[in-house]
């Protein structure tokens, strides 16, 4: 037994010897680039029967393919899929852009149905992208649509029935993650109340033990229960699947308050039988941002909707509104101006879109505040404040401001 180890040992050795005078290196001398590791695991299934003494090799497993690169940079590589038709290039084959508004909230979205026109702050914007693709603000088709029921507003949107969604919706992470994608924000709101004038209150506090209408599934509901219950402010919720009879039952006393953004209250306060009899108060228990709503996954779609809005932004920013724009775009020798009315540069394009869209826009729809004005603005019957909704450098406390055409 002796005899045998020392065989094998000294065989081992010339083994060694061999193999350094093989490679030209000594022992306990570094090869001078690094050797190739290579990691090999045992095909899973029945291995290979081994001489006897001998020791089956390893069967490597294949490595996966790896993920496409750039042009050229895998020869292997499995070819990506064709992407889908985009939403910016189906709109353009149908010929008019389908957006999904408010049928019944004056000044922000309202089907008249005697004259069959349809008005409001949200609407304009929706014309503001049928300028922008067909260079025709009345490219559009609206469809009226509700917060439940079989005209839900974000079932529209996930199944395509609507290209976009403008119809005073809040902004928040449960429905950005939930498929839809969210464009800029176009209207800072808050919610409070709307009383009776008589009714001697004044904040949300002397809503205790009230009965307050709500609709219901909304950010609204959901603000106030949470309110409330963190102040300890006890009350009784009664609560409507729609608005259209949500204010109805308010008006006809069913409830000693209604609650919803400031905004959509001003507007339905004109509606009741007696306006002046009832108050918005001006308390507000939440910050609510509202915006136009796509469907996820379409990032080029996204973008136009998002560059609309920033341009209607950007456009009062600049001072060019929709009675000076022919005027801006022959004289103005301001680069940014120039840029934004697409007489200089090319960003349309990256969009897919003309280079003039701003132009469009502004020519048929106006700039943001041609757009509040004419639809909330001192000469309507609702005469809101714009509070922050003013660009920042033209009004104290204006927090609106777009990303640079450039």
């Amino acid at each position: 037994m002796p005899t045998r180890r020392v065989v094998q040992v000294l065989a081992l050795a010339v083994a060694v010897v061999l193999l350094g005078a093989c490679s030209g290196l000594s022992l306990g001398q570094q090869p001078t680039t690094p050797p190739v590791v290579v990691i090999v695991t045992a095909t899973p299934g029945q291995p290979p029967t081994a001489a006897p003494g001998a020791t089956a090799a390893p069967v490597p497993t294949e490595l996966p393919t790896a993920a496409p690169g750039p042009p050229g940079s895998e020869a292997t590589a499995t070819p990506a899929p064709e992407p889908a038709t985009g939403l910016l290039q189906r709109v353009r084959e149908r010929g008019r852009l389908i957006c999904g508004a408010n049928a019944d909230l004056p000044g922000f979205g309202f089907y008249d149905r005697v004259r069959d026109d349809w008005s409001g702050f949200d609407v304009d914007f929706c014309r503001a992208i049928a300028a922008a693709i067909f260079d025709d603000a009345e490219a559009i088709e609206f469809v009226g649509l509700t917060t439940s029921g079989p005209r839900e507003r974000f079932a529209a949107v996930r199944s395509g029935a609507v290209d976009v969604l403008i119809r005073n919706t809040t902004w928040t992470l449960g429905r950005d993650i939930a498929g839809l994608a969210f464009g800029p924000t176009t209207f800072h709101d808050g919610q409070t109340f709307m009383v009776r004038t008589n009714a001697r209150i004044s904040n949300s506090a002397d809503l205790a033990g009230k009965r307050i209408c709500v609709s219901r599934g909304t950010t609204s509901e959901q603000n106030l229960v949470e309110d409330f219950a963190a102040r300890g402010i006890t009350f009784e919720a009664v609560r409507f699947d729609d608005e259209s009879q949500l204010y109805p039952a308010y008006d006809r006393g069913e409830c000693d308050a209604v609650t919803s953004d400031s905004s959509q209250l001003a507007s339905k306060r004109q509606t009741l039988a007696v306006p002046v009899e009832h108050v918005v108060l001006g308390e507000r228990i939440s910050r609510e941002p509202l915006g136009p709503v796509s469907i996820e996954g379409d990032e080029q779609w996204r973008d136009v909707v998002s560059w609309v809005v920033f341009a209607t932004i950007y456009a009062e920013e600049l001072r060019v509104s929709q009675e000076n724009v022919e005027q801006q775009r022959a004289q103005s020798d301001d680069p940014r101006v120039r840029r934004l009315l697409g007489v200089e540069g090319e960003l349309g394009q990256g969009l897919g879109l003309s280079n003039d869209f701003a132009y469009a826009i502004i020519r048929e729809v106006g700039n943001y505040g041609d757009i509040y004005d004419r639809n909330l603005g001192p000469r309507t019957p609702f005469a809101l404040d714009r509070g922050p909704n003013k660009v920042w450098n033209l009004g104290a406390g204006g927090v609106l401001a777009a990303p640079p055409f450039r």
